[in-house]
């Protein structure tokens, strides 16, 4: 009968003929090595969003919704390239969203901002 190792530091493994590590360390420490560039990719894309989700909840909206000029937004340090999903209305409109809070752009470089109910 061949002994079973921990995958993480080889230490001998007791109890059930499935386990794969000694520990929750051991099992922690493995997975965070094997998905470590991954969790990048997704780390950045996260942040990226969440500071473009602040940018557009920094603008006061009247009736779920406001104007502001692109200028305003890249100032803020928005990134026009992340976002979370698209909504496009039966006329054809396509709004951009982040999470709940999105925009439409309008003419001569304005957005409209707006926040889904």
């Amino acid at each position: 009968m061949l002994e079973k190792k921990c995958l993480e530091c080889g230490e001998k493994l007791l109890g059930r003929i499935d386990k794969k590590y000694c520990s929750d360390h051991c099992r922690n420490t493995y997975n965070n090595r094997l998905n470590k560039d991954s969790k990048n990719l997704v780390r950045n894309i996260n942040n990226r969003l969440r500071k473009n989700y602040r940018v557009l909840n920094s603008f006061p909206l009247k009736d779920g919704k406001t104007k502001t000029t692109k200028m305003r937004l890249m100032d803020k340090g928005f990134d026009f390239e992340h976002i979370t999903n698209l909504y496009t209305t039966k006329k054809g409109t396509t709004y951009y969203f982040v999470y709940d809070l999105g925009y439409l752009p309008l003419d001569n470089d304005y957005y409209m901002i707006v926040k889904r109910e």
